[in-house]
């Protein structure tokens, strides 16, 4: 099979298109004939060797770690799905490829894109699972910085079908699309604090910070000196000043199909951004990483016959 891999660390450079060996499922594992891998920011973290403390990876690697496709071979112990299902999940192999395996993988609505499904397990599980962190409630008010990211986007419309109330940050070039989602937009920058007070007067409740640009102490200060109930994904000073950090991890079978039905029914969407072929993996990395796009950037291996 075709894949994506890089035998050092560095810049977008070191992908290349490979001929690999085709996985085989094991225990429990779905093979997923790659409709769509999302290209995550944690990828290019990982190429450049930046996460080799937190996410040690032995080369040669293929990137990616979510994907949907179609179901071409089962491993011992599965029951939920079967050869020729349409499917969606997080891959156990890397997913810029024309095959990967999956334990956690779940079926694909019809209604869903195999691009929308692909960019949905991550964003959407990360979002699901910093709101537990912040048991979040009908009635709270939570201050969701980077709300017109994926993450964001995704935490975005999570928090409203909790009942909560939510304010977001963003560029002012996205604040249209967080009105459209239900949430109340201000801008980044100086002057943060006050213009959350006069959006959010009743106070903030929670914060979730998906946008690692510095606005801890805003939200410690919104939150009345306290670091109770914030929690961020994406500021490393988050130590500095007490604030819960989280990394990851905590994946289920039973959330990911939870959050799968949401978007069947059209109560939850990720944005993709753009689609390009799977050997433009470092343009999509490149654009990823500098781009600011306003949603996910999914791959697309050529179509096998």
């Amino acid at each position: 099979m075709e894949a994506i891999v890089f035998e050092e660390f560095g810049g977008p450079g070191v992908l290349q298109l490979r001929e690999v060996d085709t996985p085989s499922p094991g225990l429990g594992q779905v093979r997923l004939r790659v409709a769509a891998a999302s290209v995550n920011p944690l990828d290019y973290k990982i190429r450049s060797g930046f996460m080799q403390g937190a996410f040690p990876t032995p080369l040669p690697a293929i990137p990616g770690f979510e994907a949907a496709g179609v179901v071409d071979a089962v491993g011992d112990g599965v029951r939920h799905l079967a050869v020729g299902d349409e499917a969606l999940g997080f891959t156990d192999t890397g997913s810029y490829a024309d095959y990967a395996l999956a334990t956690l993988a779940v079926r694909k609505p019809g209604g869903l894109s195999f691009e929308e499904a692909a960019a949905l397990p991550t964003a959407a599980d990360t979002a699901e699972r910093t709101l537990e962190l912040l048991a979040l409630k009908e009635g709270d008010t939570v201050l969701i910085h980077g709300a017109s990211g994926t993450v964001g986007t995704a935490a975005v419309q999570l928090a409203l079908l909790r009942g909560a109330h939510v304010v977001g940050t963003a560029s002012p070039a996205r604040h249209d699309a967080l009105r459209a989602l239900g949430a109340t937009p201000v801008a980044y920058g100086e002057g943060l604090v006050a213009r959350v007070r006069e959006a959010a007067p009743q106070g903030i409740d929670a914060v979730l910070d998906a946008a690692g640009k510095g606005a801890l102490p805003d939200s410690i200060e919104l939150r009345g000196g306290t670091t109770d109930r914030i929690v961020t994904i994406a500021d490393p000073a988050a130590a500095t000043y007490g604030v819960v950090f989280s990394s990851g991890g905590g994946r289920s079978l039973d959330r990911l199909t939870a959050l799968t039905a949401l978007a069947a029914d059209g109560r939850l969407r990720i944005p993709v951004a753009g689609t390009l072929p799977l050997a433009q993996a470092a343009r999509a990395q490149t654009d990823s990483e500098h781009g600011h796009p306003s949603g996910r950037i999914v791959l697309t291996p050529e179509p096998k016959r």
